[in-house]
């Protein structure tokens, strides 16, 4: 082996030690950059939900229902929502109900919007004109697809049950009005 083949065979190595510092450098570079960088995702989400109160003769309704949906585009969301209400009427029942559900918003027009949303609940009825009281505990699950006209955030409509049972004591009707908006 010759000086002038070491030589060259040196200047390689080196060259190469140097271009790979230099590529895991500017590899490196671009990683802190991308993770340094705020996530866009945030600016996606829409929170919303709903409030219901009701007070009458002896009767009481509390209803909460946040959720939150992510805009995936001008046309398409999806998201969760919690649902928690009581209603009581004084020596008659008294209830309890929670869950969550998984909803799906599609906007083919931007004044129209389809949505289907599959709702899991815990109903716990407690009813107090019996001695002894009597108590019905069990899952009630509905996939309502609805349809509503749109303004911008807020959406009015309609919306279809189809697993709907009549014996549930949850829903009174397979049909149900609906007030959507979210920010």
């Amino acid at each position: 082996m010759n000086i002038k083949s070491s030589i060259n065979s040196f200047l390689t190595i080196i060259l190469s030690c140097v271009f790979y510092l230099m590529m895991t450098s500017t590899i490196k570079a671009q990683v802190y950059q991308q993770t340094a960088q705020k996530s866009d995702f945030w600016q996606h989400v829409r929170f919303g939900g709903g409030l219901g109160l009701n007070f009458g003769n002896n009767f009481t309704n509390i209803n909460v229902a946040p959720s939150a949906v992510y805009q995936v585009n001008e046309y398409f969301a999806a998201g969760i929502g919690l649902s928690g209400s009581y209603v009581k009427q004084k020596n008659y029942y008294d209830s309890y109900i929670y869950g969550a559900s998984i909803i799906t918003l599609f906007n083919p027009l931007p004044e129209i919007q389809l949505s289907a949303e599959l709702e899991q609940l815990r109903v716990n009825n407690t009813y107090t004109q019996f001695n002894p009281h009597i108590e019905d505990d069990f899952w009630n699950t509905a996939l309502f697809l609805g349809a509503g006209y749109r303004v911008e955030n807020f959406t009015i409509g309609v919306r279809y049950n189809v697993l709907f049972k009549e014996s549930n004591n949850v829903y009174s009707e397979a049909f149900l009005p609906f007030v959507r908006i979210y920010f």
